[in-house]
């Protein structure tokens, strides 16, 4: 005989799965617990005839060969069983380590028991009726509550698809769902409402709540669930006194509270987010009276209030805000290399260890004050002594406890087994973290978002670098201003990929992957792998090149100068970017695929829109984010925040030391963007440009110009404007209407201090002598204007069309543009050498004068240019 069996006080999972145990093998004989919750025994009442359930005192005298366990691992002994009787379980709780060698045993991570004998059945493509395909459904629903857990598993979601596809009735359903209390059971509710209490455990909410419910018949969980609504608890915990001992129900909605583990604790089990225990009492006929019962009672609740931290992990974890690999010193460290240390890396103290051992603490001040008295002295003289640490999974208030009791604002982080130091985490990292607390790292999940925004051959390129990260056992980041915009919901298609780790080596397994090449810059640590298109379906105008770089910190030796690099961890490669917007970082490697990170505020800046640098020394470090900080304000339409521009304000003549072509980078980008007048208008407000060069101009009018002109198309009688060589055309335009009103040799000037390419140069200075000249040209005839304009770009004499004020030489630029430019002489050199002339210099004079001709109405025809032609010739003998 082959059974099917559950777990006493069953739920409709427990029974549901007998059922879909059954359907897979009708022989074998599903049999009721004797014991079921209130609202599954009153589906068995009304609907049991339409199921083959078996009443444990209906079964027949024989031997038992095979036994099916569903919904539990735990086997109650049945007549007709012995040592022969074959086992196989099927379950979606965690294993359980003290099973026998020689049962079947199938655990599988879904919400529910039901799903998976579901998905066999769906196999079979089986017929159900409304009200199995209802109890299967009732199943899956109330383990996943209603496909609402974070247990629940795409496998659930589809197998009650399937279901509902069957028949499966959600009215019906909904009435055995959540049930209504007992009379007996709401006076349980309401004392232990009443006798509730909330505890802070690492940083979760948890409510514990004990209760005496003896005499009452039905299930506990019942009780649980309305509780869970009442209080809406990271986790619950209720303990009631019952006629068999203390049942324990626990719930959780939290990854870092596994309620089984504490279930286990007291001899249950069940998973993560759903367990129970029975306690029964030691002595159970001296406990039978109601006073030891109540005290036994009292005393597991207090063993559980004892035990939570041991089973409850931090919320959030000093490994989760550490920074990793820290700079520590050794006691003979001299004070003076010390502070060039705290300067390079901008920390206001360094762990001091010998033999990887933690001794002291070294912080900015005692250093500084050596200094000031100009002693030179070690940092075993300096340093705080004591071994004050932390461990990566130790919660944030074991780190507040340290700091407070120690003073130290800088603690190592020390590996629990060997005690080296793997981190540092500071004062101001332990703040940051506790309020506002949206910003510890990792709390937002953009991976829906990345997969909306991007091309599918982007995302497909994203996954791939993800998924090779985690072969490789690297953590994987996309950065910056793709993150920043992607918040915005203004995302581009440009990312670079920062890996903690050989940025090198990912990218050359990536290559050997999908193809493609590489190139490396071993000095940075970066690498440029040149795209393959077909393993991604990326079009030929698409992405071409992925930039990967090696997770780094930079220091600067000098102001203004270019920064020297060191290998570093996520959180020091944000810290040294520009703006705290900038900082935002999205994981991609394996579970952690859309987590953002958020180590330094970019998150609650963006929302409220400011501007902000990271750090007091940031436009000292680099002055050009001053003129990134004006951009991104004018871009975004944010505010620059007000200590940024008092920093701004006292960097603003570092812009001096700054090299041309690092300004006119910084140039370029803003006269590329929509916004480039009034990020022009703000750099002038905060005295920037004037920073630059004094000779930089700017008033209203030249902002009005430049919206004019950047914003329009020039008309179609223009024709052809090419492009300055080298100088995309907006941005030359851009040029042109901003500069071609200063005198040709302050633009000479300018010129050099920007370094601006010849073709530039050349355009502005024509264009600024035209310019000059237009007074001189008043009533002069087309030839003349022509003349003179045709020294200058086609470009240039755009710009000066849409600059010029004079009606007269708007006019005229107009005629040039549309029609002067255009006009040549049927003549041209092979007339003249056929006409027996020499080629010489005579060749140019004599068409000019007849392009003079056709310019200023001398000559209508080609009649008229032939005599004039015969004319010249005939002068020149």
């Amino acid at each position: 005989m082959h059974l099917i069996l559950t777990h006493e006080q069953a739920d409709f999972d427990a029974l549901a799965s007998l059922y879909g145990a059954y359907l897979l093998d009708e022989r074998a004989r599903p049999i009721l617990p004797r014991r079921m919750n209130r609202n599954v025994r009153a589906f068995v009442t009304l609907y049991g005839a339409e199921f083959p359930f078996v009443e444990p005192d209906d079964l027949p005298r024989e031997r038992v060969t095979w036994v099916t366990l569903v919904d539990t691992q735990s086997l109650v002994t049945v007549k007709g069983m012995g040592k022969r009787t074959r086992v196989r379980v099927l379950d979606h709780h965690p294993r359980r380590a003290d099973l026998p060698e020689e049962w079947q045993v199938t655990c599988e991570e879904v919400g529910a028991t039901t799903t998976l004998l579901v998905e066999a059945w769906q196999e079979r493509n089986g017929h159900l009726s409304t009200v199995q395909a209802t109890l299967l459904l009732l199943g899956i629903y109330e383990d996943t509550g209603s496909l609402t857990y974070a247990s629940t598993t795409p496998r659930d979601v589809r197998a009650a698809a399937y279901l509902l596809e069957c028949g499966a009735s959600l009215k019906i359903a909904a009435n055995f769902l959540n049930p209504p209390l007992s009379p007996a059971q709401r006076r349980v509710y309401d004392r232990l409402v009443a006798h509730a209490r909330t505890y802070d455990v690492h940083g979760h909410r948890v409510v514990v709540t004990c209760g005496d419910a003896t005499g009452m018949d039905e299930e506990i969980s019942s009780l649980a669930h309305k509780l869970r609504d009442h209080f809406d608890p990271d986790a619950l915990f209720v303990l009631v006194a019952t006629d068999e001992g203390v049942r324990l129900v626990a719930r959780s909605t939290s990854d870092e509270i596994d309620v089984a583990a504490v279930a286990a604790h007291f001899g249950g089990g069940g998973h993560d987010r759903a367990a129970a225990a029975l306690i029964r009492p030691p002595d159970e006929e001296e406990n039978r009276e109601k006073g030891a019962l109540q005290a036994f009672l009292s005393e597991q609740c207090r063993r559980l209030v004892d035990v939570l931290p041991r089973f409850v992990r931090p919320s959030i974890t000093v490994a989760q805000i550490m920074s990793h690999d820290p700079q520590v010193l050794s006691p003979e460290t001299p004070a003076e290399e010390a502070a060039k240390r705290m300067q390079r890396y901008g920390y206001e103290g360094f762990p001091v260890v010998r033999d990887g051992r933690v001794i002291g603490l070294l912080t900015r001040r005692a250093v500084d004050r050596a200094l000031a008295h100009k002693l030179n002295l070690t940092a075993a003289s300096l340093m705080e002594a004591g071994e004050v640490t932390v461990r990566p999974q130790d919660s944030l208030q074991t780190l507040q406890a340290r700091m407070t009791e120690s003073g130290w604002g800088q603690i190592p982080v020390v590996d629990p087994q060997s005690g080296h130091v793997i981190g540092i985490v500071t004062r101001t990292d332990l703040l940051k973290t506790l309020a506002p607390p949206d910003h510890r790292p990792g709390y937002r999940d953009l991976a829906e978002r990345l997969e909306e925004a991007l091309p599918p051959s982007h995302f497909a390129l994203i996954r791939a670098v993800a998924e090779e990260g985690e072969r490789q056992q690297m953590a994987v980041y996309v950065v910056g201003g793709f993150v920043r915009d992607l918040l915005l919901e203004r995302p581009g298609l440009d990312f670079d990929i920062v890996v903690e780790g050989d940025a090198i080596a990912l990218a050359r397994a990536l290559a050997r992957r999908y193809g493609g090449r590489v190139t490396t810059h071993r000095r940075f640590g970066t690498a440029k792998w040149f795209l393959p298109r077909s393993p991604f379906g990326l079009r030929p105008d698409d992405l071409q090149t992925l930039d990967l770089i090696s997770a780094r910190t930079e220091f600067y030796e000098r102001p203004s100068a270019l920064p020297t690099v060191e290998r570093g961890s996520i959180k020091l490669d944000l810290h040294r970017r520009d703006f705290t917007i900038n900082t935002l970082a999205i994981r991609l490697d394996g579970r952690h695929f859309g987590k953002l990170y958020d180590y330094w505020g970019g998150l609650s800046d963006l929302e409220r829109g400011l501007v902000r640098v990271l750090h007091s020394l940031s436009f000292i470090d680099d002055p050009t984010r001053m003129l990134r900080a004006v951009r991104y304000e004018q871009r975004y339409d944010f505010r620059i925040e007000e200590r940024t521009l008092q920093l701004m304000d006292g960097a603003r003549p570092l812009l001096a030391r700054l090299s041309g072509d690092r300004v006119r980078h910084e140039l370029d980008l803003i006269l590329d963007e929509p916004r480039a007048p009034q990020m022009l208008a703000r750099l002038a407000e905060l005295d920037l440009l004037k920073a630059i060069h004094p000779d930089l101009p700017w008033d209203e009018s030249l902002r009005a110009l430049l919206q004019k002109g950047l914003d329009a198309s020039p008309p179609d009688e223009f024709g052809s404007l090419p492009d300055l060589s080298g100088v995309p055309r907006r941005r030359a335009l851009g040029y042109l209407l901003w500069l071609s009103g200063l005198a040709p040799e302050r633009l000479r000037e300018v010129g050099r201090r920007l370094r601006f390419v010849a073709p530039l140069l050349k355009a502005l200075i024509a264009a600024a002598t035209a310019r000059a000249a237009f007074p001189t040209l008043a009533g002069a005839p087309p030839s003349a204007w022509t003349a003179r304009l045709d020294e200058v770009p086609p470009l240039a004499v755009y710009a000066l069309w849409l600059a010029a004020t004079d009606e007269a030489a708007r006019t005229a630029l107009h005629q040039y543009l549309s029609r002067w430019r255009f006009v040549s002489p049927r003549t041209d050199g092979h007339v003249l050498r056929a006409r027996g002339l020499p080629p010489g210099p005579i060749y140019r004079r004599i068409l000019s004068r007849l392009r003079r001709a056709w310019l200023d109405g001398e000559v209508h025809t080609e009649e008229e240019e032939q005599a004039l032609l015969e004319q010249l010739l005939r002068d020149l003998t």
